[in-house]
């Protein structure tokens, strides 16, 4: 801990040393974030406002909503900040606060996403039964999981984080504090960090694809099997947005942390955080909107088009 103490700031490797460069990038996640903010804050707003919405489906995205904003401002705040900046800093606390929300925020999606495609599958293979079985204690419940579960998660790898030493000056080769990154620096012995890291997410990632993925795989298995080619699109319309987003969170995320070391890179990392942790929680509402014709024709209406 005295290693700690006598120098509390980290400094980020991340993005590019160049001041040109950075301004570019600072637009263009200024934008991005601001993009991320008004779809998802829209969405929000469009599901309170519209009574057509007030379905289990729509409430698990408001949650969605909620976490992507959330998550967005964890990361893209402090990242355009230190665009602008010639030292790239962070303190100790606020890398380990920072660090904490990301792993919290990142499992609680994964267990909504996991709600929502229990949704869908009790509307596509149930439908008969799907008001009394999706009931609001059950969705309630199911949204609190997927927050506790989150918070486990970030409880049960930060916590071993704080035991750790950091010598000499404090790099961190990425643009945010993540916890593979964090645990390369440090000249403790990371072994039981990294086997605790690995062992949580496999346990929480299963808990989360398995349930995810046999949703899944009986919603086409029953869409296969309905005859009528208007029934089979309109029942895998209802479902296809969410094909997207599961599979673009899942692809990046879990890579990350699962990816053997030695295929690891700066600029891969860098690239797969981007991925999950900024433009993922932008293109969730422009997914939405896009294949959703409910959520569009809410938007109409609000908006005062036919």
């Amino acid at each position: 801990m005295e290693n700690q103490t006598e120098s509390s700031e980290f400094i980020f490797l991340g993005l590019s040393s160049n001041p040109q460069l950075n301004i570019f990038f600072f637009l263009v996640f200024s934008t991005i974030y601001l993009l991320t903010l008004s779809g998802n804050v829209t969405i929000i707003l469009v599901i309170r406002k519209e009574p057509s919405l007030y379905t289990p489906m729509y409430y698990f995205l408001s949650h969605l909503s909620f976490v992507d904003i959330c998550y967005s401002t964890d990361i893209v705040p402090k990242m355009l900040m230190n665009l602008l900046m010639k030292q790239k800093t962070i303190s100790f606390t606020g890398c380990l606060t920072q660090m904490f929300f990301s792993l919290l925020l990142s499992v609680t999606e994964v267990f909504i996403l996991s709600a929502m495609a229990y949704d869908r599958y009790t509307a596509v293979c149930h439908p008969l039964h799907y008001i009394a079985i999706m009931n609001k204690t059950l969705c309630a419940y199911l949204v609190m999981g997927a927050w506790i579960m989150g918070f486990l998660f970030a409880i049960i790898n930060t916590v071993p984080t704080l035991s750790l030493q950091f010598c000499g000056i404090h790099k961190i080769s990425h643009f945010s504090c993540e916890l593979p990154p964090l645990l390369k620096i440090s000249c403790s012995d990371t072994f039981l960090n990294n086997m605790i890291l690995l062992s949580s997410v496999v346990i929480f990632g299963l808990g989360s694809f398995l349930p995810t993925f046999v949703s899944y795989f009986q919603i086409i298995s029953t869409i296969l099997n309905i005859r009528s080619p208007e029934g089979r699109s309109k029942a895998f319309s209802t479902c296809s947005s969410h094909f997207i987003v599961v599979g673009l969170l899942y692809m990046t995320g879990m890579s990350q942390y699962m990816k053997p070391s030695s295929m690891s890179s700066m600029t891969i990392d860098e690239l797969f955080s981007i991925q999950y942790s900024i433009l993922t929680p932008m293109l969730n509402p422009i997914i939405y909107s896009l294949k959703n014709k409910e959520v569009k024709r809410a938007l109409g209406r609000i908006f005062g088009k036919k």
